[in-house]
Order: structure tokens, then C-alpha cells, then sequence
């Protein structure tokens, strides 16, 4: 009985990280390593700044797409020479949400 009731508390705890997560795009933002290789101001590690990622773009048409695509896939040359390396850990939905957020911070 016991284990079936912990299976069912961690069986619930995962079904509900996605919905915690996509509610709070700063906590997806942090699982999935994004602070490795960039900050929350504009402050330059192996990537540009969230800030500085913001004002660059601004007054881009589609920029929420073209970011979510290069957050899912990678990219090079856009912030100098290291290339952001795709994130199979990242689904198409939580690119939008983080490029999104990003955007709109």
C-alpha cells in the first residue's frame, strides 16, 4: 500500500511540473540550463543577456518565432562566434514561452 501510495504522489508531481513551469517562465528559464551561457540583465556570458536579447529586437516583426526557433534549434553568428547549440530538452511549445517572456519581461 505504501508504495503504491508514493507512486501515485510522484506519478502527480511530475504530471504537474509542465503546468507549474509554463506558468512561471522564469522557473522553465532556469530548468533548462538557459543561465549556463545567459543572464537575466544584460549582462554577456557565453550568450548575450536576456536584456540585451530584448532591446536588440525589439522592433522586429516575428522576433517571438525567430527567437523560439533558435532557442529549440541553435544558432550561430547572430551574438559573435560561439553558437548557441540546439536544446533537445526543449519542446516547440516552452521555446515560445521563454522567447515570449523574454520579449515582454
Amino acid at each position: 500500500m505504501m508504495k503504491t501510495l508514493i507512486s501515485a504522489v510522484s506519478l502527480a508531481a511530475l504530471m504537474a511540473a509542465p503546468a507549474v513551469m509554463a506558468d512561471d517562465p522564469e522557473q522553465l528559464f532556469n530548468s533548462k540550463a538557459c543561465m549556463a551561457c545567459h543572464a537575466l540583465d544584460d549582462a554577456q556570458r557565453v550568450g548575450p543577456g536576456m536584456a540585451a536579447v530584448q532591446e536588440r529586437y525589439a522592433d522586429e516583426d516575428g522576433v517571438v518565432d525567430m527567437l523560439a526557433d533558435r532557442i529549440k534549434n541553435g544558432a550561430s553568428g547572430n551574438w559573435g562566434q560561439i553558437p548557441m547549440p540546439a536544446n533537445a530538452n526543449v519542446s516547440e511549445e516552452q521555446a515560445k514561452i521563454l522567447a515570449e517572456w523574454i520579449m515582454t519581461r
